[in-house]
C-alpha cells in the first residue's frame, strides 16, 4: 500500500468513502425503519436515510467521477493530495455530524463540502477553457443546496424538505442521464465489437429537456395529472434513447451489459413516477426505481470501469464485479417489485433488499480498495 496514492485523484478516496458509507448505512437504516433502534439525530427517520443516500453516498461518487473526469476534459489537476485529503475530511464530518444531534451543522458541513468540491472543477474548468462542462459546477452547488435544504427544513416543515429531497435527487438524474448520454454509446462502440448505437440529436435534448422540465414542475401547484403526463413522456424518450445503444447486443459482456441494465432504469423509474402521479403506485416505489435501481447500479457501474481504467488494470469484468452487479441489481428488484405488487410488503422488502445492496458495495470495498490504494499499475500518474 502507498497511502499518498488514495490522494493521487479524486475518483480514490471517493469511491472507496462512497462504498463503505454505502455497505454500513443501509443496515441500520433497516434496524430504524422496523423500529429497532433510534438515531441521535432530531431529524425524522426517512428524511436522515435520504440525505445520507444522496448528499453522503451519491455526492461522494458524483464528485469522485467529476474530479477525474474533469481532469481529462480539460488537461489541468482537479484537487489532489492534501487539498483532496480535506475535502474527504468536510465529507466525513458531514456524515459523523448527521448521527449527532447538530442537523444545522451537518447541513453546514454538506454544503461547505459542495461549495468547495463544485470550486475545485470550475478551476480546472476555467484554466482548460472547457465552457462545455461547466454546468457541472452549478448543479454541484445545487445539489449541495438541496440536501443541505432538506436537513434544515425537517426540522420545521417535513412537506418543504420533501420538495427539497425530490429537487436533489433530479439533480441526481439529470447528472447520470448526461453521463450516460456521454459514455454508454462509446463503451458500448469500443467494448462490444460489431455494435452500432446511434445517438439522435433531437432525441437527447427532447430527453434531457424532458427531465429539467418534470424537475421544476414537480414543486409547483399544478394538476398531479400534469406532471405524469411529462414523466411519461419523459418515460417514452429516455426508453427510445436506450433501444438506439443497442442493449441487447452487450448481454455477453458484462462491464458494458450493466450500464444498459442501469439505465433502463431511469425510464422505468419515469413511468412509475407517472403511474404514482395518477394514483395507482406509492411514490415511494417510483424513488426506490430511481436511487435502488438506477443510481446504485449505475454507479457501481461506472466505479468499477473507471476505477479500473485509471489503476491501470484491464478493462473486463471479472467474477467478483459480475457478483457486485447482481446483488446490486438484486437490492433493486426487492426494493420495487415487492411493494409495487403488495404495499403490505414494505417492511420484508426494505429488509430483504437491504442485505445483497450492503454486500455489493462491502464486495467492492474489498476488492478495489487495495487498487486504490496502490499507484496505477502501469506507471502512469493518477
Amino acid at each position: 500500500m502507498n497511502p499518498t496514492a488514495l490522494w493521487a485523484l479524486g475518483f480514490r478516496p471517493f469511491y472507496l468513502l462512497a462504498a463503505v458509507q454505502a455497505a454500513l448505512v443501509l443496515p441500520l437504516w433497516v434496524l430504524v425503519f422496523g423500529g429497532q433502534t433510534g438515531l441521535a439525530s432530531p431529524l425524522p427517520g426517512s428524511l436522515w436515510h435520504a440525505g445520507e443516500m444522496v448528499s453522503g453516498f451519491a455526492m461522494a461518487v458524483i464528485v469522485g467521477f467529476l474530479f477525474t473526469a474533469g481532469r481529462n476534459w480539460s488537461g489541468q489537476p482537479t484537487p489532489s493530495g492534501g487539498a483532496l485529503a480535506t475535502l474527504a475530511g468536510l465529507w466525513l464530518l458531514g456524515r459523523g455530524l448527521a448521527f449527532s444531534p447538530w442537523p444545522l451543522a451537518g447541513a453546514a458541513a454538506d454544503l461547505t463540502f459542495a461549495l468547495a468540491a463544485a470550486a475545485g472543477l470550475g478551476r480546472a474548468l476555467h484554466r482548460g477553457g472547457n465552457r462545455r462542462n461547466f454546468f457541472f459546477v452549478g448543479l454541484l452547488v445545487l445539489l449541495g443546496s438541496a440536501g443541505a435544504s432538506m436537513r434544515v427544513l425537517a426540522l420545521h416543515d417535513a412537506a418543504l424538505a420533501r420538495q427539497a429531497l425530490q429537487l436533489a435527487l433530479d439533480v441526481v438524474l439529470f447528472i447520470i442521464a448526461v453521463m450516460a448520454g456521454r459514455v454508454v454509446p462509446m463503451f458500448t462502440r469500443n467494448g462490444v465489437p460489431g455494435t452500432q448505437p446511434r445517438q439522435l440529436p433531437q432525441l437527447e435534448r427532447v430527453a434531457l429537456g424532458l427531465l429539467l422540465v418534470l424537475a421544476i414542475v414537480n414543486p409547483l401547484p399544478w394538476p398531479p395529472e400534469l406532471v405524469g403526463a411529462i414523466a411519461l413522456a419523459a418515460a417514452i424518450a429516455h426508453a427510445a434513447r436506450l433501444v438506439l445503444w443497442q442493449p441487447a447486443r452487450t448481454l455477453r459482456v458484462p462491464l458494458v451489459a450493466v450500464l444498459h441494465i442501469a439505465c433502463a432504469w431511469i425510464p422505468l423509474h419515469l413511468l412509475l413516477r407517472a403511474l404514482a402521479a395518477f394514483g395507482w403506485v406509492a411514490p415511494s416505489v417510483a424513488t426506490h426505481a430511481l436511487t435502488a435501481g438506477a443510481i446504485g447500479l449505475l454507479t457501481l457501474a461506472m466505479m468499477t470501469r473507471t476505477a479500473r481504467g485509471h489503476t491501470g488494470r484491464p478493462l473486463k469484468a471479472d467474477r467478483i464485479d459480475v457478483a457486485i452487479y447482481l446483488l446490486a441489481l438484486l437490492a433493486a428488484l426487492l426494493r420495487v417489485i415487492p411493494p409495487l405488487l403488495a404495499p403490505e410488503s414494505l417492511l420484508a422488502a426494505v429488509q430483504a433488499s437491504a442485505l445483497p445492496w450492503s454486500l455489493a458495495f462491502a464486495l467492492y470495498a474489498v476488492h478495489y480498495g487495495p487498487w486504490l490504494m496502490r499507484p496505477r499499475a502501469d506507471g502512469k500518474p493518477g
